[in-house]
């Protein structure tokens, strides 16, 4: 065994003993207390004493290391860059612009069916941007030509919001879903056409909210854009001359932060929209709590145990934070034509959510163009032993 390898093996060893020790106890987590502020609620006598995680982006950063001799992934700079839209105009969502006024004028607007230059700023490798609905994406990912395949590895998603939703399963059925497809996390305005000084497009603004500092005096942030792969750096030196916070991350980092803003924009909409009056976000953290509380929590143990996709400690503080520091105004709605990017989207039973779901259909007139899930029986298999919030099989607190 050569050095280099048994190193990498005690390296992962340590992360992986490490992390047993210091990653949060499972039956540790936090609920809203009556005057509104977030507190820890601790099992006694839990009969698990640790979790074991093994921080992936550690591994492969010291694997990329060993493979290259680089301390650091190399990232590709921003540029002027293709940004696509959709050949129908109806279609066309205020993403298109906000990509456009986030760049420097030296960007190109094509439709699907136009050619792609060979070279852009000097550049034959240069960032795709695919501001292009949800709604769109299969027909438009299925009939790409073989120019446009061939440049597959420059193309950039983008996630989260109202507009973008989740297109993961859409990504996924093309084998886009890997470490080296760019993908952003929506975490800015993307104002609508003629909002600006002399009927141009407002700028976008960063939507990301300080929360306060953690155990190491650390700013905590919630509602940060966020992105991955291939074009991550150029991606955030576009939004961070604009002023607007953006993360670089690795895939199952991002993922998980994706996932995370998938709950906020499904739950707060749907509690907010059965409403009889028009309901905003800091609404319904302000008089739903309970309900959006409950809710977050059954769709946060689906994806645990659907999707494998466990989200980071303190995600009901982030959430309802967004909500109260970045939800007035924003009016809940439930469109058609992003069910299924937003809240069809979820494993599981989700009993809750389908109530909620059913409700506005049948009593609020909404969803009227699309297929609700009927509500599941709770007849249809044995109740569970697990309890909501803790890893105890005996539901024992």
């Amino acid at each position: 065994m050569t050095g280099e390898k048994f190193l990498a093996i005690c390296v992962v060893a340590m992360v992986t003993i490490v992390h047993s020790f210091s990653f949060t106890n499972p039956a540790l987590h936090s609920y809203r207390s009556n005057n509104g502020s977030f507190e820890s609620r601790v099992s006694s006598s839990s009969a698990l004493g640790m979790a074991t995680w093994s921080n992936g982006q550690a591994i492969k950063e010291y694997q990329d290391f060993l493979s290259t001799g680089r301390s650091e992934l190399e990232k590709e700079d921003d540029g002027p860059s293709v940004i696509v839209q959709s050949s129908n105009p109806n279609n066309v969502p205020s993403l298109t612009d906000a990509i456009v006024g986030l760049g420097k004028g030296d960007d190109i607007v094509l439709n699907p069916s136009d050619s792609l230059p060979a070279t852009l700023g000097d550049r034959s490798s240069y960032p795709i941007y695919i501001a292009i609905p949800p709604y769109e994406l299969t027909d438009f990912i299925r009939n790409l030509n073989d120019e446009w395949k061939s440049r597959a590895e420059d193309f950039i998603f983008f996630s989260g919001g109202k507009l973008c939703g989740v297109v993961e399963p859409v990504l996924r059925e093309f084998g886009m879903c890997r470490d080296s497809m760019t993908q952003v996390l929506v975490g800015f305005s993307t104002p609508a056409p003629g909002t600006g000084l002399g009927g141009t497009t407002k700028k976008p603004e960063d939507l990301s909210c300080m929360i306060g500092n953690d155990s190491q005096g650390d700013e905590k942030w919630a509602g940060e854009s966020q992105s991955c792969g291939k074009w991550n750096a150029a991606v955030s030196s576009r939004l961070d001359d604009n002023g607007i916070r953006c993360k670089t991350v690795f895939y199952r980092e991002w993922r998980r932060a994706m996932w995370e803003r998938a709950v906020f924009d499904c739950v707060f909409n749907v509690v907010g929209s059965v409403r009889e009056e028009k309901t905003d976000h800091a609404d319904v953290a302000m008089f739903y709590e309970l309900e959006a509380s409950d809710m977050i929590w059954e769709l946060a143990n689906n994806l645990r145990g659907g999707l494998a996709v466990t989200l980071i400690y303190g995600f009901e503080d982030r959430l309802f934070s967004i909500a109260e520091m970045r939800g007035k105004d924003e009016i809940c709605e439930l469109p058609d034509n992003m069910f299924d990017y937003s809240q069809n989207i979820f494993p599981g039973k989700c009993l809750m959510l389908k109530e909620y779901l059913n409700y506005a259909k049948d009593k609020c007139g909404l969803l009227q163009g699309v297929n609700v899930p009927a509500v599941p029986s709770q007849l249809d298999e044995l109740p569970s032993k697990v309890r909501q919030g803790n890893l105890r099989a005996d539901g024992v607190i």
